[in-house]
């Protein structure tokens, strides 16, 4: 079998995610070298997955723990156990140093390893721009607005287009508000697993708008 497999090119991975708890964690999504299957495990918290012999890492998105990925070197059974419950930590910065929310809390952007484009609405360049979807369509790469409905390159399924999910000011929406680019104070545009902590809702990514109206 390890033959016919090495002949395909791919290997099956099979494994078990438990949360902290050693409790299964169900729905949680597979990834391969950073990019989301469309695999998710059972409501026992198992998976099975074929992956190219080629594929260096797996990793898995879920909704309450967030993301870990480890190596596969050449294992065909992987469980992750994640170590402690997800939490927002403060992390504080020397001047000078920008920072970027990612729904884990704020890290500083010269350490982040997952997707994340961020538009500072202060300045003034932005102010030329009709609208906020223009803003984002054009500041952003990879990114498609039609009528208020944004696609992230890459954010597919076995259904089709998966459109990301729109926070403003903490508020969850489908669609990108009809607000004037002026009151906008930053947007953060974060692919791949860098929305994991918004949960399943994130597949397709996460824009994070904050406005200037905002107290915090």
């Amino acid at each position: 079998m390890s033959a016919q497999k090495r002949h395909s090119g791919k290997i099956e991975i099979t494994g078990k995610v438990q949360d902290v708890y050693n409790s299964p964690i169900a729905n949680a999504i597979l990834m391969v070298d950073g990019k989301k299957t469309n695999e998710t495990t059972n409501s026992k918290g198992y998976y099975r997955l074929k992956v190219k012999s080629s594929a260096s890492m797996l990793g898995v998105l879920t909704f309450s723990n967030g993301v870990s990925e480890t190596t596969i070197d050449g294992r065909q059974k992987i469980d992750f156990n994640f170590s402690k419950p997800s939490t927002a930590t403060a992390t504080f910065f020397t001047d000078g140093e920008q920072g970027v929310y990612t729904g884990y809390g704020h890290v500083k952007k010269k350490n982040l390893v997952t997707d994340v484009s961020r538009i500072d609405g202060m300045n003034d360049k932005y102010a030329s721009y009709s609208s906020i979807s223009e803003m984002i369509e054009r500041e952003v790469s990879g990114v498609l607005v039609r009528d208020k409905q944004v696609l992230i390159q890459g954010s597919r399924n076995i259904y089709g287009d998966v459109h990301p999910l729109i926070v403003l000011d903490g508020v969850y929406l489908d669609k990108l508000p009809d607000i004037p680019p002026v009151t906008v104070k930053s947007i953060e545009v974060l692919k791949s697993t860098a929305g994991a902590i918004y949960g399943y809702r994130s597949y397709g990514g996460v824009i994070v708008i904050k406005t200037k109206i905002q107290n915090n």
